[in-house]
Parts: structure tokens; C-alpha cells; sequence
């Protein structure tokens, strides 16, 4: 059923058409991706369904009764109240009932003191019927849902009483995104979830949105998270919003196959159009009678011709790609038995080495210290213990998640050539404009600008840098996917050494060749990329394992959860099952077939046509029984 749709909504700000065109349905527990590049209008459009902001034209149908949620990319608040009270009071009613039936329970003890049974029986259906509405909102099963929660979104069982105006702005739009996933709604907007996510709090939040009972619609930029969590995707390219069924990377898929089908289209009516001119022109030259009515009707049938529109150029996107000044020595960065704290220890006992080339991810969950191991490297941060050397014509390029090293007060073009004072004014408006600042952009204020644009940039600082060691701290947050495409396709092809700090999975798995996973004791080195990774933690010895598991049941309390892991471990458990079957059963076809080969070559039986026949045709059945199994085989293992 559908729950929310919108027919040809356009937005305008002044000259600027955000949105031209925007058709869409939702149907009851839709999970949609809405993708587009930064400034193609998705926030714009969640503004509009949730009524913050009024279309231009066009119109927006809500069913009746269907309740809204929002949690806005510049969600930000304040409060005095710790992360616990802060979350529970999502369930404030729930409280009240549960105030109230203690308040009964006590007035069922004295009535059944005085012996007043009329007030008594009157007060007991009171409180069967409180407790009914109370059971029905939750009651019993809240405080496991909010701790759930609060363990999910990466809050431990010490910071339950911090107060929430003392976390930073990432902690509070944790909060703000659990209190929005405690409630209930029947559509729920999510604008840039991920953010300030570890990767085990994304994977929770994976887990929590595909088993939520209501209609999803996500902003992100994480392709990964997509995936995994939606069913349908909305693009917004040049103002116009395009419905595709599928999860990120089949529409992918599908928009190339669409494009390319449309451009051929295109290209083949051009061509005809063009023959069809060419025809008329040379019946125009003979200028006869006879000539000039056929170029006549073929200009009438031309006119009549419904034409394919030329697919919409692409979005803009940077392009560049980094280039060492110099070579570095084989050896880059050696750490060794490294330790940090600050009111708490964040982690000892750090030992690593990254050679010339390597592209090497460094993960920990959010708090253990990872920017502050690159500020170690860059020499902004001290060791308390340990020792950090770099290599033989090692040149260092930070960048900065925060991207604080930007001057708000400067204008884009005198950022840049203040620090690269070398180039003339034509070699830096063209690299600007290679990232997307054109025109009277490149005099815009740094603190006027975007989180894209700041990260922009930066990212031009660094690669004007020429360093031979990059160490990046969040290289993708806030970039659009087509800034993340070509800045993978850069470090991919760069030449020298990369260590950085991302949560962007599909990132790491285009770019990394190593992972390096930090925890409180220690490093723990994986040489491959996030799939390699996690195929290898997932090899641990069981009994470890089982401890994992059960702390990851533990974290969420979540009995969806709990349902579908139990469902996965049965799931596994067939799918060995099945293997062990097929391993078995693909050498006995295989001897079959070798059995029927060597009979086919004995006298008795190539000189029976009927008895050759019947076994060619068993092996062919055999062969293609063969095939299958190991097509199956192939699949599972």
C-alpha cells in the first residue's frame, strides 16, 4: 500500500532549480536509498515530505494518520540530561502509565483493607486495563530496547550517566538518531546515518533499520550501508528524481545499462535523421515536380518523428590524482610498543610497519585513538611510551578530518596561494577548477563554504603537496560518490604510501591493501582489503567466537535480532551440511563418467550401437549432473 507520494514537485531558490521534476511512491516498509550529488536536492526533498518546506509546484500525498519521523543531517540540540534519561524519555508515557499502575496497586492494597469491593473490583479492572495499554506500549521489554540502543550506537555502560552537554557534536547526533530509531513511525527520513558511526555501530544499525516495521527513506553516501540496507533506490540527477527497484550497486547496474541503451538510441535516430535530411536535399537539387513532393512528404514524416532527448550530461566531479615529488625508501613508518592515554588509556603495546606503496587502513572502534596515532605520526601529538620513525626521504601529507587547518576568515584562491605561492593565477584557477571552484566560487569565505567543499579543499592542499606519505583521517566524509569514485581511483594509482582512518567499508575495500586493526593492547595486521579482513576475524577459534557472538546478542536485546541470527546459524548449518553432501557425492559422478568411458572403449560395447548409445547418453546426464554440482559446490563454499 502506498503510504506517501509525490507528482511532479519542483523547488526553485531564485534561478537556482533544485528540483524540476520529483514523482515518487512509498510503499508500507520500503526501505529507499536516495542518492545524487551533493546540492542535487535530497535534503531539500526530505523538507518537503516532513513539511518543513514548501514546493514550489507539484503535489505531496501523506495517508492519513501516518506518523513522520526526521533526523536531519544538521540535527543539533543541547540537553543537562544524562544519555540514559535523554533516551528513556522517548517512552515518557510508558513511564507515566507504569507511575500510575504502582499508584493503583497501592490503592487495590488499601481498598482490599477497608472492604470496600465495589471501589475494589472498580480499581482492579482500572488496572488490568492500565496494564493491558502497558504491556501493548512495551513496558515490560523498554529499558532492554533502550539499552540496546545505547550499546548499538557505541555508548558504554560507563557513559550512561555522562551528561549529554558535555559530549561532542558527533556523541549528540548519536543521541539524536537513537532517540528517533526508540520511537514509532510509520515512514522514517534518515539524513547521512552513518556519520560519526564505527563500523560495529554501522553494522548494528544495518541490522536494527532492515528488521524495522515501517517504510525507510535514507540520504547516504555510504554504498556499503546501502547495499545491505535498502530495496529500492531514488536518484536525483539534474532536478529530476528516477525510481529504481533494487538495492545501490544494482542501480548502478541498471542506470548504465539504461544510459548506454539510451544513448544508442539516441545516436541511431540521429543518424537516421541526418539520412533522411541527406535524401531531401538531393531530391530538393533535382527540383522537378515529382522530387520536391517526395522530399516534401519525407520532411512532413521527419516532423512527425517523436525524438529521443541526448541523455543529461553527468554531474561534474573533481578529477586529479596525487603525485610524489620523490621516492621514498622501502621502509615508510616504524612503530613500535606505542601507548596513549589521556583520562583514560586508549592504547599500548602499538607495533606496526608500512612499506613503500602500501595502502593501509588503520580501524578501532570510535574513542581508541586512531586520529590521535596519525597526529603521533605527523608530530603533533606525543607518545607517553614508544618510539615512531620515518624512512628515508619520507615527506608527510596530512589530512585533517576536522579540516581544521583551514583559515575560515581566507578566501578559497588565497587558502590555496598562501600556501602554494609558486603558481600563477592561470595554473591555480585551473586546478580549482579541476575541483569544481569556477567563476566567483573561488572567492567565496572558507567559513561560507560546505563540508564538501572544505573537504575539496583539502584534498587539492594535498595533492598540490606532492607528498610521498599520505595519512588521511576520513577522507570521504562529506564527499558526494562521485567525489569518492575518483578520489579511490587517485589513491588506487598513486605511486607512493597511504595510511588512513575510514568507516567507509566499500572505500577500504577498493583502496586498502593492508588493515591494521587497533585495539586497547595492541595492533593486529591483516594483509589484504575489508573483505579479506572480516573473512579472516570471522575464522577465530570457536570458542572465542561463541564469546563474540554472545556479546553481540548481549549488545543488542533486540529479539528481532536475536531471530535472525539464530535464522543465519541455521542457515549456515544447512549450507554445511549440503557442502559435506556435495563433496561426497561429486567423485562418485566423476568415477561414473570414468566408468562409462573406459566401458565405451571395450569391443562388446562400441559394437552394440543400441548399448553405446544408452551409455553416451548416461554420461552426457552425467557430465551435466557434474556441472551443476560443482556450480552449486562453487556457490556455497
Amino acid at each position: 500500500m502506498i503510504i506517501a507520494a509525490g507528482k511532479g514537485i519542483k523547488k526553485s531558490y531564485g534561478i537556482d532549480v533544485i528540483l524540476e521534476d520529483a514523482t515518487f511512491a512509498v510503499q508500507e516498509e520500503d526501505k529507499v536509498g536516495i542518492v545524487g550529488v551533493n546540492g542535487a536536492g535530497k535534503s531539500t526533498l526530505f523538507r518537503i515530505i516532513t513539511g518543513s518546506l514548501e514546493q514550489d509546484q507539484g503535489d505531496l500525498f501523506i495517508s492519513k494518520n501516518v506518523r513522520l519521523g526526521y533526523m536531519s543531517q544538521d540535527f543539533d540540540f543541547d540537553s543537562d540530561n544524562s544519555i540514559w534519561d535523554e533516551l528513556v524519555s522517548v517512552f515518557r508515557p510508558v513511564m507515566e502509565m507504569e507511575h500510575a499502575l504502582r499508584e493503583l496497586e497501592g490503592d487495590i492494597s488499601r481498598l482490599g483493607s477497608s472492604g470496600d469491593m465495589e471501589a475494589l473490583n472498580l480499581c482492579m479492572k482500572n488496572y488490568a486495563d492500565l496494564q493491558e495499554r502497558y504491556k501493548s506500549s512495551n513496558g515490560f521489554g523498554y529499558q532492554s530496547q533502550v539499552k540496546g540502543v545505547i550499546k548499538g550506537l557505541g555508548f558504554t555502560l560507563e557513559e550512561y550517566d555522562k551528561k549529554v552537554s558535555t559530549l561532542s557534536g558527533g556523541q549528540k547526533t548519536r543521541i539524536a538518531l537513537g532517540k528517533v530509531l526508540l520511537q514509532s513511525f510509520d515512514v522514517l527520513l534518515l539524513d547521512e546515518p552513518t556519520n560519526y558511526l564505527d563500523i560495529p555501530s554501522v553494522e548494528w544499525l544495518e541490522g536494527f533499520l532492515k528488521n524495522l516495521r515501517c517504510a525507510v527513506l535514507i540520504i547516504s553516501h555510504d554504498r556499503y550501508f546501502l547495499d545491505v540496507v535498502t530495496n529500492r533506490t531514488f536518484e536525483i540527477e539534474n532536478g529530476v528524481l528516477t525510481e529504481f527497484e533494487g538495492n545501490y550497486s544494482k542501480f548502478i547496474e541498471k542506470k548504465q545499462q539504461l544510459r548506454a541503451l539510451q544513448m544508442k538510441s539516441y545516436q541511431e535516430q540521429q543518424k537516421e535523421i541526418a539520412r533522411q535530411e541527406a535524401i531531401i536535399a538531393r531530391y530538393r537539387q533535382f527540383n522537378r515536380e515529382k522530387s520536391i513532393i517526395q522530399a516534401e512528404s519525407r520532411e512532413k514524416a521527419l516532423e512527425k518523428m517523436e525524438r529521443i532527448e541526448k541523455p543529461d550530461a553527468l554531474p561534474q566531479s573533481t578529477h586529479f590524482k596525487f603525485e610524489p615529488r620523490i621516492k621514498s625508501g622501502n621502509d615508510v613508518l616504524k612503530i613500535e610498543n606505542l601507548s596513549k592515554a589521556f583520562d583514560r588509556l586508549l592504547f599500548r603495546n602499538a607495533s606496526m610497519e608500512v612499506s613503500r606503496g602500501e595502502k593501509v587502513a588503520l580501524l578501532g572502534p570510535n574513542g581508541i585513538g586512531k586520529t590521535t596515532l596519525l597526529k603521533m605520526v605527523t608530530g603533533a601529538e606525543n607518545p607517553d611510551t614508544g618510539s615512531i620513525r620515518l624512512g628515508t626521504n619520507v615527506f608527510v601529507g596530512y589530512y585533517e578530518q576536522e579540516q581544521q587547518h583551514l583559515n575560515p576568515d581566507k578566501t578559497v584562491i588565497d587558502e590555496i596561494w598562501d600556501d602554494y605561492p609558486f603558481l600563477n593565477q592561470t595554473e591555480l584557477r585551473n586546478k580549482l577548477a579541476a575541483f569544481l571552484f569556477q567563476g566567483e566560487d573561488v572567492f567565496k569565505e572558507v567559513y561560507k563554504l560546505s563540508g564538501g567543499e572544505k573537504s575539496r579543499i583539502s584534498l587539492l592542499k594535498l595533492m598540490l603537496s606532492k607528498s610521498n606519505f599520505l595519512l588521511m583521517d576520513e577522507p570521504t566524509n562529506h564527499l558526494d560518490i562521485l567525489s569518492k569514485e575518483v578520489l579511490e581511483d587517485a589513491l588506487v594509482n598513486y605511486d607512493g604510501t597511504v595510511l588512513l582512518v575510514s568507516h567507509d567499508r566499500y572505500f577500504l575495500n577498493k583502496v586498502a591493501t593492508k588493515i591494521i586493526d587497533l585495539a586497547q593492547d595492541g595492533c593486529t595486521m591483516y594483509p589484504g582489503n575489508y573483505t579479506y579482513y572480516i573473512n579472516k576475524k570471522s575464522t577465530l577459534p570457536a570458542a572465542q567466537d561463541t564469546q563474540v557472538k554472545a556479546d553481540a546478542e548481549e549488545a543488542t536485546l533486540l529479539k528481532a535480532d536475536w531471530l535472525k541470527q539464530k535464522e543465519e546459524r541455521a542457515s549456515q548449518r544447512k549450507q554445511q551440511k549440503r557442502l559435506e553432501f556435495l563433496e561426497q557425492e561429486i567423485p562418485l559422478c566423476e568415477e561414473r563418467i570414468r566408468e562409462i568411458e573406459r566401458l565405451q572403449e571395450t569391443p562388446e560395447v562400441f559394437s552394440d550401437h543400441i548399448r553405446c548409445q544408452e551409455l553416451h547418453d548416461e554420461c552426457e546426464r552425467q557430465k551435466a549432473c557434474l556441472d551443476a554440482l560443482y556450480q552449486e559446490w562453487s556457490e556455497i563454499s
